[in-house]
């Protein structure tokens, strides 16, 4: 089948506005589907393609397999290898063994899917997304949802203009816990919210270095694990599946722990700040210390966002470490009357400015469920983490990574002036400073990445003069596998 890239369909938001107008009189396949499946239709199951099952996407397996409603139809990986396990978990489920596909082409071209819920790696989100939507299919897609921040308007543009759902699996969306919280704190009842802080302290250990390009596995289609990024060998291990993972610290596939497990995190800080809208202005400092291996990515960055009257810090730690007010992947507040921590994702905690426990919420949730039942509503309102959602909280993080990888090296001998009269951030700053100093990272000889201050404009998503930032907005695509 021949899919359509985004010039054929939108050209400026003008050309989107005018589609959208127009929808009704379109012989859309998107939008016949759409109708076809209804609330009513409670006993009739939703078919079900599970697109990259290495990782998270087992999960997907287990949370769609075995329910009454639905059934995982199809599972895709381009390496057959690593199949075993979400196969044996939706025959245990739903005593139906799916089908497997390798090539995802395939997938799309199957008109008996009607959803297609994607786990593969970063590079591949977005366009699997796409693809899956302008087939007719609603898309449940892993955070973080783009490459880049282009990509990411894109599949926004996409679902809205074809009618169809698309969920974003930033699942702490749907804790009970985390949403009471989060009215909690919109309520007023600490005060306005001035910092919204977002950590990721997880140990992560060296990937090593190899001698040289390594052979991909031999039961991977290579080509097609590749798709939009550069075809060019793994730099990386590849016995023990490693190259299934150590992907996310490499720029072509991955967007390091602040694009993996940080998106969480900046979901949840945009999310308490109340913010539709990316930031004014962004810089971020950072490098890969305490080892040296083959990654790319940083393992300890800050990145500190501007909102005009609120600001957004975020905190990547790769080594160990203490928690930040008893939290280590969670969430801080500081509020004009206190303070709350979110530390998990089934609950937080609200204090006062005296450190006294002022609340507790607690609560877990199931966002395939709340998917499916917005696939059944056809109301995109009832989804807890629309596209819109993912993309701008995905595209936070993209942000934090062209201000660093736009940055200089800088010695930690030298004062820093890069965040102004920032307080926050230098505190910040010297708190990273003392990590690294208990992780015997000798700083007087070690410089550290300081980022270029980007000013960006919400409305346009663009960088503001600068034409090098700009272009990292999006990538080039390889033929085949063009989001353009």
């Amino acid at each position: 089948m021949k899919f359509m890239n985004r010039r054929e369909f939108i050209h400026d938001s003008a050309a989107l506005s005018a589609l959208l107008a127009g929808l009704n009189q379109m012989p859309v396949q998107g939008k016949e589907k759409a109708k076809a499946v209804k609330k009513s239709d409670v006993n009739d199951q939703l078919r079900i393609a599970v697109v990259g099952v290495n990782g998270r996407g087992k999960e997907h397996v287990s949370g769609f397999a075995g329910r009454p409603d639905c059934v995982v139809a199809t599972i895709c990986d381009a390496d057959e290898a690593v199949i075993g396990e979400a196969m044996r978990i939706a025959e245990k489920k739903q005593h139906k063994t799916p089908k497997f596909e390798q090539d995802i082409r395939k997938v799309m071209e199957d008109k008996t899917i009607d959803i297609v819920s994607i786990a593969t790696p970063n590079h591949w989100h977005a366009l699997a997304a796409i693809w899956a939507m302008q087939a007719g299919k609603d898309v449940y897609v892993e955070k973080p949802v783009s490459h880049n921040i282009s990509e990411g308007r894109r599949i926004v543009e996409t679902a809205r203009m074809l009618n169809r759902i698309c969920q974003t699996g930033t699942q702490i969306r749907s804790s009970t816990g985390v949403r009471e919280a989060m009215d909690f704190l919109h309520s007023g009842e600490l005060g306005k919210v001035q910092v919204s802080r977002g950590l990721c302290y997880k140990t992560r250990n060296s990937i090593g270095k190899v001698d040289g390009p390594q052979e991909p596995p031999k039961t991977m289609n290579y080509d097609l694990w590749c798709g939009p990024a550069p075809f060019k060998p793994p730099h990386r291990k590849t016995e023990h599946g490693t190259v299934h993972y150590d992907w996310h610290w490499f720029w072509d596939y991955g967007n390091g722990d602040l694009g993996n497990q940080g998106i969480h995190q900046m979901d949840v800080a945009r999310w308490g700040l109340g913010k539709n809208e990316l930031a004014k202005s962004v810089i971020s400092v950072g490098g890969r210390f305490g080892y040296v291996d083959d990654g790319q990515t940083a393992n300890t960055q800050i990145c500190v966002f501007d909102y005009g009257d609120s600001e957004l810090i975020f905190e990547v730690r790769g080594l160990k470490t203490d928690p930040y007010k008893n939290a280590r992947v969670g969430n801080v507040f500081h509020c004009a009357e206190g303070y709350l921590v979110l530390g998990s994702y089934e609950g937080a905690i609200a204090f006062d400015p005296n450190g006294q426990v002022i609340k507790k919420f607690g609560g877990g949730g199931d966002h395939f469920s709340n998917f499916l039942q917005a696939v059944r509503s056809r109301k995109m309102e009832d989804l807890h983490a629309d596209i819109l959602e993912g993309h701008l909280s995905s595209a936070l993080c993209h942000l934090g990574n062209i201000s660093y990888r736009l940055g200089k090296p800088q010695p930690f001998s030298q004062k820093s002036h890069a965040f102004g009269d920032d307080k926050e951030a230098y505190e910040t700053l010297a708190r990273m400073e003392q990590h690294l100093k208990t992780n015997s990272v000798p700083l007087d000889q070690t410089s550290y990445q300081v980022g270029r201050k980007l000013a960006f404009d919400p409305k346009s998503e663009r960088l503001v003069h600068d034409k090098e930032a700009d272009a990292m907005l999006t990538r080039e695509y390889r033929k085949g596998f063009e989001i353009s």
